[in-house]
């Protein structure tokens, strides 16, 4: 296996098997440990619309995912195959995310495969709590937009930081505690605990998407709030979805002004 980074994200973005991305991902992280990989490519970044995605789950749109009660076991599952799409989804975020922006600081490139590496590791903890339900990744269709705000984004970095980090991953910081709520409400501890990690986690992702979209705005003498709306506009027509959980959301890097202005915002 390749030791340049740059060369081991295409080799995740452009296989169609599920397993060798985690894999790569995984191995990508001892190799790091070991300090044995190396910021350096020949190659340049193949277009977006080259990244591969698995046979299987089948994409849809979100109207027609199953709807069902977490009182029942097939209600956690179907939870919890939603949660491991959107984990898998952002292992080739994190991936794409150091890829595809090339001449950004050396820790840019080690801060989002560090996010790939746990994005991996999440996504097989949630596998893992699936199987032990009897299912597993892929059993059931999927949310087809997750990829979309990426390739959206892909013509310029500081959109990509602002709409996917700090707008459509933000989100999990909103709703996750609720649903560990109603997790734990039906004694499912374990995929409460799973989601904790990820929770957890989660925060640093997107404080790291804070860090580099500020670094940005300061490099490009831009005032970063008003830029977060105006591609806020351009990509989601301005709306955003409530309620928002300003204590993570603040742990993440979003200023009074920036969830005061979203507070004005909340579509209905």
């Amino acid at each position: 296996m390749t030791d340049s980074v740059f060369e081991m994200a295409e080799s995740v973005l452009l296989s169609e098997d599920t397993d060798s991305k985690v894999e790569i991902s995984l191995e990508a992280g001892e190799r790091f440990k070991l300090d044995a990989l190396r910021l350096d490519s020949e190659n340049i970044p193949v277009d977006i619309g080259q990244v591969k995605m698995p046979p299987s789950p089948m994409l849809v749109d979100p109207r027609h995912l199953p709807k069902r009660k977490l009182t029942s076991k097939e209600g956690r599952i179907a939870l919890l195959h939603s949660v491991a799409h959107i984990e898998f989804s952002a292992i080739q975020l994190a991936w794409d995310h150091l890829y595809r922006f090339r001449g950004m600081p050396e820790a840019y490139y080690w801060d989002w495969l560090g996010v790939a590496v746990e994005e991996a590791r999440h996504f097989a903890m949630i596998r893992e709590r699936l199987r032990q339900l009897d299912a597993d990744y892929g059993d059931l269709p999927a949310h087809g937009g997750l990829w979309s705000l990426a390739c959206e984004t892909a013509y310029d970095v500081m959109a990509r930081m602002a709409l996917v980090p700090r707008f459509m991953e933000a989100r999990g910081l909103d709703v996750t505690p609720g649903i560990m709520e109603r997790l734990a409400a039906v004694g499912d501890d374990e995929s409460v605990a799973c989601l904790r990690v990820i929770l957890e986690d989660e925060v640093g992702h997107v404080a790291l998407g804070s860090r580099w979209f500020l670094w940005l705005a300061d490099q490009r003498s831009l005032d970063a709030e008003n830029t977060y709306f105006d591609l806020l506009d351009r990509h989601m027509e301005g709306q955003a979805r409530g309620p928002f959980n300003d204590e993570l959301r603040r742990k993440a890097g979003f200023s009074e002004g920036e969830l005061t202005r979203l507070q004005g915002r909340v579509s209905q």
